[in-house]
């Protein structure tokens, strides 16, 4: 029997009205938890009103980090809609596919996205869009909510009901929106608010983008789920979080970052008299973080506590507490309270401790599956066991560590790059006979892609060409860094790219930051 979702903004709203819950640094905006439900529930009115969303439907939101993000998300709790946040460093063809394939009701934008939508709007037929600055004032957004009434018709949902669709890229060159349920948001607030030490006192920073699980689910949401703060920054500063660290009247106590922000934060003329003190927790995921950088921090008493997740688990499935952060660097922790993990061989036989093999978790922290992607479930999902795709091992005392990729995917910036979707893109270069995209190490953004190339007869390119070739067909965190021409690549008696060959044949091509 499914388990009722219970509204955690209405119902801190019952026994702490006068409580801060959102504050957002880029407009100075702060919002109580009566203030932020009132506005939810104005803003779900207008949705069901005007609009005509019901239980079940999309409404996008393609827009920099504010807090009408956080209280849009709550809107749709309210009467049972989807959230669906959009990555704003897509391009248009990428957002149109993601568009069209969730469908959404509405749009509402950032002004500076206009032209983007006024594009999307007419290649996807999207009824509806309403227009924010995430910052208050004269807006249709802020009118919107003004005109409504704080009375919309409340939606029963349970926690077997999706409440986000996030997507992520597609080792096809398509992407999949991982499905979200408010089961998946209950357990991973559990599931990380333990470890992480989390209260109702607790006042965290985000400062990842909130359409990524990462800014949403670390630690926004787990913030919300405990009664706690949120501060929210539109985009990463390094300069800024060290200074809101270091303000004793802030009181930040809970932080998480990928490890470009902590290298980029440590960096900063700043980082050396920063008063660290007051954080209860720092957290640290989305690549594997390098021992030196765990040691920076360690030296100024700080343990940056690793985890490991995906969008696909909400994402919590391992966890570091403080202690974990100081005797197993490297580790990405141990297996979450409401988790389970099998780490298995290529027949799906688990491996022997301390072997290496791919990650399958299962649990209530789980994504029931992707958005109209039957064929992708039924790949990626076996008997209730998802898999990673990420290469693991777990030693004696039970600490996970994340070998590699047991695809081909990198991270970049925190950001999944899928090399299949980059390949799809540039092989339609007449003058390309051959590629591989492969992520390779780089100082400041953990790893970036290279092209490994090889030039059709009788033609001429130039590496130049072949990132001008990427600008305005994908995102800037997709677009190989470096260009190398070969005679031939590798490939294995099924004609399969040696990938690791690659590797090992191109070497450090890392510029240092």
């Amino acid at each position: 029997m499914s388990v009722t979702h219970y509204d955690w903004l209405a119902h801190h709203t019952k026994t702490v009205p006068g409580k801060e819950v959102w504050v957002d640094l880029h407009s100075n905006r702060h919002f109580t938890f009566a203030e932020a439900n009132d506005r939810a529930l104005r803003l779900a009115f207008h949705f069901q009103e005007n609009c005509g969303v019901e239980k079940g439907d999309r409404v996008g939101v393609l827009a920099m980090n504010s807090t009408d993000m956080l209280e849009i998300q709550a809107a749709c709790s309210k009467i049972g809609a989807i959230f669906l946040p959009l990555n704003w460093r897509l391009t248009v063809n990428e957002l149109e596919f993601i568009i069209s394939d969730a469908a959404p009701k509405i749009l509402i934008h950032d002004a500076q996205f206009s032209a983007e939508i006024g594009e999307l709007k007419e290649k996807t037929g999207v009824s509806y869009v309403l227009e924010t600055t995430g910052g208050g004032g004269d807006t249709p957004y802020e009118a919107a909510i003004k005109a409504a009434s704080p009375t919309p018709r409340l939606a029963t949902v349970t926690h077997d009901d999706v409440w986000t669709i996030m997507y992520t890229s597609g080792t096809t060159g398509l992407p999949k929106g991982a499905m979200n349920t408010y089961g998946m948001a209950f357990y991973n607030a559990v599931n990380l608010g333990v470890p992480t030490y989390f209260t109702p006192n607790a006042k965290t920073l985000t400062i990842l983008p909130l359409f990524h699980t990462g800014g949403l689910n670390c630690y926004s949401s787990v913030a919300l789920y405990f009664g706690g703060t949120t501060l929210v920054m539109r985009t990463f500063d390094p300069a800024e979080c060290l200074r809101i660290i270091d303000d004793e009247e802030i009181g930040l106590t809970h932080f998480f970052g990928v490890p470009a922000n902590y290298l980029f934060m440590s960096q900063h003329p700043d980082f050396a008299t920063t008063d660290f003190s007051r954080l209860a927790c720092s957290g640290v995921g989305g690549a594997p973080t390098p021992v030196p950088l765990l040691e920076t921090y360690k030296a100024r008493g700080l343990a940056l506590q690793q985890g490991y997740g995906m969008t696909e688990t909400s994402p919590t499935v391992t966890v570091q507490d403080a202690e974990m952060a100081f005797s197993k660097p490297g580790s990405a922790g141990k297996l979450a309270m409401n988790a389970e993990a099998r780490v298995v061989d290529e027949n799906g036989e688990d491996v022997l401790q301390g072997e290496t093999g791919e990650l399958w978790v299962k649990g209530p922290n789980i994504t029931p599956g992707y958005w109209n992607r039957p064929e992708a479930n039924a790949e990626t999902i076996t008997d209730g066991w998802l898999h990673t795709g990420d290469a693991c091992r777990v030693d004696e005392d039970g600490h996970y560590f994340i070998v590699d990729r047991w695809k081909d995917m990198y991270i970049s910036g925190g950001e999944n790059v899928y090399p299949a979707e980059v390949e799809s893109t540039l092989f339609k270069m007449p003058e390309i006979a051959d590629l591989a995209i492969i992520g390779v190490p780089d100082d400041r953004w953990d790893e970036v892609g290279c092209a490994v190339v090889v030039v059709a007869p009788d033609k001429q390119l130039s590496a130049d060409d072949v990132i001008l070739y990427c600008q305005d067909k994908l995102a800037r965190y997709k677009i190989p860094k470096h260009v190398v021409f070969m005679e031939e690549l590798p490939r294995n008696a099924t004609g399969k790219v040696l990938k690791r060959v690659l590797k090992d044949e191109i070497g450090d091509l890392r510029v240092p930051a």
